[in-house]
């Protein structure tokens, strides 16, 4: 998992723990796809552990109003201690993986603290509710510190350490699985079942032939399309993830994402009241278009309660297709053979099983499984009682991800990655999805195929 080392500070670091080298063979061979399903798994199996035992996870609280919230609650005596108490469980659980598979942990454990301040004053910022309230979410903020660090500083080598945005990123994406339960693909009914298949393949294979149309290469179309048309900055994770993408590009798709979010939330609601677009279509309109259910419900609410339900459904059938898209996304790019300038072909001749597998992104086997375990073993009831846990646990590794893909990408780099095709590619696209969807909003409920929704 590290390459920043050399293979005597393995040897040292190993022998140190007192690990045999039989066992160093072993724990040396797992990549860090598995070190992410190994330590998304234990948060899962502690999470449903103490659940089980009647005793709740605790974790810090953000979200604050004025300043007498904020030095009341977030900077208060017992907040403080508990965000210090979280990131030492994080930093033991990251520590262990950094130490078994051969990095140097006490470089790691300086790097990871700085990082893990930095994403905590990210929660800070993008907890503030005015600040959320115009989109503004930690992610805008964790990129941004990150970024500003990465090009004014020199990073030194003990940070370097602790800069893995992959290993952080996939991490939080074994426990994202738990939130995409098959109950909330049933709670969609049929309309917003077929919304989600229509829409996302249509503005996926959109996005993606525009891409190629403007030689855009095929790394970056896959993330710009995932993120338009599934769910934005999560699904852009995902496809960055299942193809082993550059992290500059994601952190430029990402910001995107998050750049469009703001006025479409703006102009979106007051679309619907203008042209006196029926609630419950309005709301199904902004479900498919807008990125996350904290902008669609934001949205939604300024239109009128029946648009929040009938969007936060449609947005939950849509999210549903993260691991679908991963599972296949990631089939597809293994059968795909780089070339040196970075743009991806399709190789002579398929490639055997074995290559697939090693090839195919290990975490995705852990994100299914976690989904299929909360869609299927668990009560329903359990699972949406453990979901706020979960959430909070994978945001912060998702914080720790973006100060570190902040630090890894060139401001410069960012503006002039392929001459701003990406950007025209992303805005494009994102126009032909509000109108498709429109489109399909008004077919699907509208009554003109099913029943009017009563969402009352």
């Amino acid at each position: 998992m590290s390459d920043h080392n050399t293979q005597a500070d393995h040897t040292a670091a190993l022998t140190d723990a007192g690990i045999t080298p039989d066992k160093k063979t072993f724990l040396q061979s797992l990549t860090e796809d598995w070190w992410a399903v190994i330590l998304g798994t234990i948060i899962i199996a502690t999470v449903l552990y103490l659940s089980g035992n009647g005793t709740s996870i605790t974790l810090p609280a953000y979200k604050w109003s004025n300043t007498d919230d904020l030095f009341n609650k977030i900077l208060a005596p017992h907040n403080l201690l508990l965000i210090v108490e979280t990131g030492a469980i994080f930093l033991v659980l990251s520590g262990a993986a950094i130490l078994l598979s051969g990095g140097h942990v006490g470089r790691f454990a300086a790097g990871f603290t700085l990082i893990y301040v930095l994403a905590t004053i990210s929660f800070i910022i993008g907890g503030n509710k005015t600040v959320s309230y115009f989109g503004l979410e930690y992610v805008v903020f964790a990129l941004l510190i990150g970024i500003a660090l990465g090009n004014l500083v020199q990073i030194p080598n003990w940070l370097k350490e602790a800069v893995r945005s992959e290993f952080y990123i996939k991490t939080g994406l074994v426990i994202l699985g738990t939130s995409i339960v098959s109950g909330d693909l049933i709670k969609a009914g049929l309309p917003g079942i077929i919304q989600a298949v229509i829409v996302v393949t249509a503005v996926w294979f959109f996005s993606l032939w525009l891409s190629r149309k403007l030689k855009v290469d095929d790394e970056f179309g896959v993330i710009l399309a995932s993120a338009v048309s599934i769910c934005g900055v999560s699904a852009a994770i995902v496809a960055a993830g299942a193809i082993n993408g550059d992290k500059r590009k994601l952190s430029y798709v990402t910001t995107l994402v998050l750049v469009m979010a703001i006025p479409m939330m703006i102009i979106q609601p007051w679309a619907v009241k203008f042209f006196h677009i029926p609630e419950v279509v309005g709301g199904a309109w902004l479900g498919g278009t807008l990125d996350t259910t904290a902008t669609v419900t934001a949205a939604g609410d300024i239109v009128g309660p029946i648009a929040v339900k009938a969007g936060v459904i449609a947005k939950f059938s849509q999210n549903v297709f993260i691991g679908v898209a991963a599972f296949f996304i990631a089939i597809w790019w293994a059968y795909k053979k780089p070339k040196g300038d970075g743009v991806a072909v399709v190789r002579a001749e398929s490639p055997g099983l074995k290559i697939v597998w090693e090839r195919f992104p290990k975490f995705v086997l852990g994100f299914i499984a976690a989904s299929l375990v909360f869609s299927f073993l668990l009560a329903p009831a359990t699972a949406k009682g453990l979901g706020s846990s979960l959430n909070g646990l994978r945001t912060i590794w998702f914080a720790l991800a973006f100060i570190s893909i902040g630090m890894e990408a060139k401001f410069s780099s960012l503006v002039k990655l392929q001459g701003g095709k990406p950007a025209f590619t992303f805005v494009t696209a994102q126009l032909f999805n509000i109108f498709w969807t429109l489109l399909w909003a008004y077919i699907l409920f509208g009554g003109y195929l099913f029943p009017v929704p009563d969402f009352n």
